[in-house]
């Protein structure tokens, strides 16, 4: 099937066909700069996580400001970002299973390839793999530092893991994967640091442990959106896996900084975009965006052009508008905003990311790695 798209480019953003995912690029870019700038000087580099965004054209702007590379979750967002023109990838998480550990291990033979384990015998299944592709991989040990996810626990056991990749013929041992997803919306600032604080104790320590045996981490990698600053004063983490920044979310929006205000550190620069398809009644308008174009797992998306509109509920294709001022309001056929609860899983609804500057497309940009989940 034709993956029909949603707009032109020279077309006025009234013309954007709906539901659509539009991408204000001034904002994108600014974006896309501060983070830039906030690592300069700091000895973190960034290797931001395109499971946000999933489009290799935005991979290649933040390497070509200051990226070593991208993360990604899957062999499939992986292999997209590589044929996109990215040369460095670490999936950032475990991979298991024959037919993908040989996809991943291929993929090591066109760019530089990283893969975290929390396994023993997943180490031994990746260094045969590797062995089949003739090629080498770059294996990240993956420690639980809070998030209670993925992870053998931190010091000993990261040791002996490392030392088992460090004798495997066909790879290398690159350091410790040390994220802490949980922090990343804990709402108060000083809860949000002290976590970090807590899960830096423990790579730290895993980090010495690690020199006691004569193994150094080339990266020691983790962070996110909501802690990076906190990462990188530690001193530790030599890898900040930035990834909803970019766009910023509703959720996102709520974390709090140290004056108990919103965060104002990045811009919100991705929307969905619908059109109001009925008026049934005064206090109600439907659009025709609803559960197959946005993520609701953080909460409703909220209404940015529509003062006292709220989004209330979703079914399929129909999302409900609650209006406080049923004498007025958007007339059938109007256009609005709509700020995703979650970014990364409202990006993996589309085909398309429409770029607009003021109030015109200027780009189409392909989510390529969309639906990626092998």
């Amino acid at each position: 099937m034709t993956r029909r798209t949603p707009a032109k480019v020279g077309s006025p953003l009234s013309e954007v066909d709906t539901p659509a995912l539009i991408v204000d690029l001034d904002a994108l870019e600014r974006n896309l700069e501060v983070m830039a700038k906030a690592v300069e000087g700091t000895g973190a580099r960034l290797r931001p996580h395109a499971k946000s965004h999933k489009c290799p054209e935005i991979g290649r702007r933040q390497m070509a400001l200051g990226a070593v590379g991208v993360c990604c979750q899957k062999v499939s967002e992986a292999e997209a970002m590589v044929a996109g023109g990215i040369n460095n990838v670490l999936v950032s998480n475990q991979v298991v299973g024959k037919p993908k550990l040989d996809r991943l291990a291929e993929l090591g033979r066109e760019a530089w390839v990283g893969v975290c384990v929390d396994d023993a015998g997943n180490v031994d299944d990746l260094n045969v793999a590797a062995a089949r592709a003739r090629t080498k991989l770059t294996v990240l040990v993956e420690i639980d530092v809070g998030a209670g996810r993925c992870g053998v626990p931190p010091g000993e056991a990261a040791v002996a893991l490392a030392k088992h990749v460090r004798a495997s013929e066909q790879l290398r041992f690159g350091g410790l994967q040390a994220y802490q997803g949980r922090a990343q919306h804990i709402r108060d600032f000083g809860e949000r640091r002290r976590a970090v604080e807590a899960a830096a104790i423990l790579t730290r320590q895993t980090v010495h442990a690690l020199a006691a045996d004569g193994l150094s981490c080339d990266i020691v990698g983790g962070a996110g959106t909501g802690t990076y600053a906190f990462e990188t004063a530690t001193g530790i983490y030599n890898e900040l896996q930035v990834g909803s920044y970019v766009f910023m979310d509703a959720d996102y929006g709520r974390n709090l900084g140290a004056d108990g205000g919103p965060i104002d550190d990045f811009e919100q620069s991705l929307y969905v975009y619908t059109t109001v398809m009925s008026r049934p009644a005064g206090e109600r308008a439907y659009v025709d965006a609803g559960l197959k174009a946005f993520s609701v797992d953080c909460g409703m998306p909220t209404v940015l052009d529509l003062d006292g509109a709220t989004l209330e509920r979703a079914s399929d294709e129909h999302g409900a508008l609650i209006l406080s001022r049923p004498d007025g309001g958007p007339k059938l056929g109007d256009k609005i905003r709509l700020i995703p609860g979650h970014c990364d899983p409202t990006v993996n609804l589309y085909d398309w990311l429409v770029g607009i500057r003021g109030d015109r497309v200027e780009c189409l940009w392909e989510i390529s790695a969309r639906g990626a989940v092998l």
